[in-house]
C-alpha cells in the first residue's frame, strides 16, 4: 500500500501508521544547485507494510516524524545516506538514529566500494530499477507517474537489501565492523559545520604561506557563515579563487580589493566591508597562532617508498578479506601513518585496526616483512 501525503493531517496520519516499526527505508530527492541547503522536494519511506511519499513542499513541518525517526528500537535504512541525514537534521532538527547504510554494508561484502543502489538490488532482489527519472526536476509540480514509481523504488526494495546484506553480515560475523560507521552516519556533530574549519577545503588553499592561511581561515569562515544566512551557494558570496587571490594580496582598501578580478561587479558595500575585516583579523594573527595545514611527504623518496610498502600490505589484507581497500585506510591515512600520527585515524581503530592496523605498525617497525613467492606477496614476522 503506498500514499502521496500533501496535507499536514495526512502527516500525522502517517506519523501514527510508522509508530512501532522495526524498520524504516528512507530515501529523498532534493535541489541545491542555488541554494546553501539542499531544497528538499520529495520524502520517500518505507517500513516494509506502508510506503508513502510526502510532499515537503506543501507539507513544510515534517516534525511529526520525529518520534519515528529517534525511536532506538526502529532501524532507519538508507542506500549512501549522508546527503539524506544531513536534510532530514536541517528539517527536523534530529538525526535518525539508529541507521544502517546498506552502500556502506555492501562494501565489508565484497561489493564495489561504492556500488549504486541499482545493481544493488538486481544482485539481492533481481530486479532492474528504471533510470528515466535520474536526473529530474523534483520540485516541479504535479509529479509524473514516472517519477512517482522511480521515487517509491528507491525504497520499496531497501527493506529487503537491507535484510539480505544485514544475515550475511551476521553470517560472516562483520555485523560490529558496521557499528562505528553507522554510529558517525547518526551523530549530529557529523552535520554541524564549524565556519572556521573550513578553510580546509578551499581549492589551493595548499598554495599560500602560513600567514596567508591565518587570512583565509578568517575569509572562509565570514563566507560559510554568510552563505548559510542568506542560504546561497558558498561560491557566489565569494568564489574560492577569489578568496585565495584576496588571502594573498591581503588589501588593506577598497581599491586595493577591488584588484582581484572580477569582485568589482560583484560584491555590494556591506560584503566589503566585511571581507576587509576578516583580512584585518587575519593579519592580527600573532605568528605562534597561524593555522597550519598538514601536506603529504610528496618528494621525499624514503616517505614515498614506505606508503607504497604500507600500501601493498594494505591490499593483501583487504584482498583477502574481501574489502575494498579504500574503505580500510586511504593514501591520506598511510602517509599519516609514516609521519607518525596516529590518533584520530579509524584505521587505528576497531576492525581496521584487526585486519591491517596492528601490522601495518609492525611493519613499520620492522618487526614484519613482505617478499614475493612465484608473484604473490607474502608477509612473514622478522627475527629479533
Amino acid at each position: 500500500m503506498s500514499k502521496f501525503v500533501t496535507t499536514q493531517a495526512q502527516l500525522e496520519e502517517l506519523a501514527q501508521e510508522l509508530e512501532g516499526s522495526k524498520m524504516l527505508a528512507i530515501d529523498t530527492e532534493f535541489m541545491r544547485e542555488k541554494t546553501y541547503y539542499a531544497k528538499l522536494c520529495l520524502l520517500q519511506l518505507n517500513n516494509g507494510t506502508v510506503s508513502a511519499l510526502v510532499d515537503p513542499l506543501a507539507v513544510p513541518d515534517l516534525s511529526p516524524l520525529v518520534p519515528i525517526l529517534t525511536d532506538e528500537n526502529c532501524v532507519k535504512i538508507f542506500h549512501a545516506g549522508t546527503q539524506d541525514i544531513a536534510i532530514l537534521y536541517h528539517e527536523t532538527g534530529v538525526t535518525p538514529s539508529p541507521v544502517f547504510d546498506t552502500q556502506v554494508a555492501a562494501s565489508l561484502l565484497g561489493y564495489p566500494l561504492q556500488v549504486g543502489y541499482g545493481p544493488l538490488v538486481r544482485s539481492v532482489c533481481d530486479v532492474k530499477l528504471a533510470k528515466a527519472d535520474s536526473y529530474t526536476d523534483w520540485s516541479k509540480r504535479p509529479l509524473t507517474n514516472s517519477q512517482v514509481k522511480y521515487a517509491l523504488d528507491d525504497v520499496v526494495y531497501l527493506p529487503c537489501v537491507y535484510e539480505h546484506l544485514r544475515d550475511e553480515l551476521v553470517e560472516k560475523g562483520r555485523l560490529a565492523w558496521c557499528e562505528r560507521d553507522f554510529a558517525a552516519l547518526a551523530a549530529p556533530a557529523s552535520y554541524d559545520v564549524d565556519p572556521r574549519e573550513t578553510w580546509r577545503r578551499v581549492k589551493r588553499v595548499s598554495s599560500l604561506s602560513r600567514g596567508q592561511l591565518a587570512i583565509a581561515r578568517e575569509l572562509a569562515a565570514w563566507r560559510e557563515t554568510e552563505a548559510q544566512h542568506r542560504n546561497l551557494p558558498r561560491k557566489w558570496v565569494l568564489a574560492d579563487e577569489a578568496l585565495i587571490e584576496v588571502a594573498r594580496k591581503a588589501p588593506k582598501t577598497r581599491e586595493a580589493l577591488f584588484e582581484v578580478r572580477g569582485l568589482a561587479n560583484k560584491l555590494n558595500g556591506r560584503d566589503v566591508n566585511h571581507i576587509l575585516e576578516a583580512v584585518s583579523r587575519g593579519r592580527e594573527i600573532p605568528q605562534d597562532q597561524w593555522p597550519k595545514l598538514e601536506r603529504n611527504p610528496k618528494g621525499d623518496v624514503e616517505a614515498d617508498g614506505a606508503v607504497e610498502l604500507l600500501s601493498s600490505l594494505l591490499e593483501v589484507r583487504a584482498k583477502q578479506n574481501d574489502v575494498a581497500a579504500p574503505l580500510i585506510a586511504t593514501h591520506s591515512d598511510l602517509s599519516k601513518l609514516v609521519r607518525g600520527h596516529r590518533e584520530g585515524l579509524t584505521l587505528m581503530e576497531g576492525w581496521r585496526y584487526d585486519i591491517v592496523g596492528r601490522e601495518l605498525i609492525d611493519l613499520l617497525e620492522g618487526r614484519l616483512a613482505l617478499y614475493l613467492d612465484r608473484g604473490s606477496i607474502e608477509v612473514a614476522q622478522r627475527e629479533a
